[in-house]
Formats: C-alpha cells, structure tokens, sequence
C-alpha cells in the first residue's frame, strides 16, 4: 500500500469517525457526563491535528499525526464501548460504539499495510525509484469544503 492510498483511506475513516463524533457531540444523555464528552473531544481533536497536513497535500506528516493520535482515539473507542450503557442503551448508542471500534480496528489496518509495504524489502519499496519514496513531495487532493 502506497502512502497515498494509506492517506486516501485513512481520510474516508476520519470522514465516518466525524459522524460519531457528531451524534455524540449532540446527544442530549451525554450532556452531563464529561467522562463520555472526552470521546466526541478526542475525535475533534485527533482529525483536526491532522488537517491542515492533509489539506496542504502532505502525506508524510499527515500519516505521521494520524498514526500518532491512533492510541488515543483506541483508548476512546474503549471508553464509550465500556460506558455507554450507563447513560444509554439505545441502538445509536451502540452503532456508534461499533463504528468507533471498527474505525480504530481499520486504521490499525491501514498503517500496518502501509508500514509492511514501505519496509525495505517489500516489494513497493523496492519498486519505487529513490526520487519517488519522498512522501513530503506527495499531494494529497484538497479538502472539499
């Protein structure tokens, strides 16, 4: 997996943690709780470290700040699956504690792939001329909004 295809799946997954974010950033039952608010907090703050690399095309330091925000985005996903169910056991609740772990359980995925693939010796590394393995010279294409 190229760093460019680590980037480009890695963005779709920040796209679907920003949801979860979202419906517990507004979830009236979790109001109260600031244990459970450090969740939606988490993951504003993780994406948002990683944006302005991303929207300024630069692969390397954007995997580098996503990769370094990974265990804290596991720790959250561990919280809400450990204590939703105190504040709520409706489905959304529990959706969204599966998509967080599903989120984390792919991004674990993802830079895996992308660091066997990038270890010398394999074959993408191999493969790739020295001039091309600069990630920094890599473009990532511009945020949409």
């Amino acid at each position: 997996m190229t760093s460019e295809q680590a980037a480009e799946r890695l963005n779709v997954i920040l796209a679907h943690l920003w949801m979860v974010r979202t419906f517990l950033k507004h979830a009236e039952e979790i109001q109260g709780d600031d244990e459970l608010l450090s969740v939606p907090r988490t993951l504003f703050d993780s994406i948002r470290a990683a944006e302005p690399a991303r929207e300024r095309g630069d692969v390397a330091e954007f995997l580098h700040r996503l990769s370094g925000k990974l265990p804290k985005i596991r720790r959250a996903a561990e919280l809400l699956e450990r204590e939703y169910r105190r504040v709520s056991d409706h489905t959304n609740f529990h959706m969204a504690s599966i998509s967080l772990t599903g989120c984390v359980r792919q991004m674990e995925e993802i830079f895996a792939a992308w660091r066997a693939a990038m270890r010398p010796g394999s074959a993408l590394a191999d493969a790739t001329p020295p001039a091309a393995t600069s990630e920094s010279a890599s473009q990532l294409p511009p945020n949409p909004t």
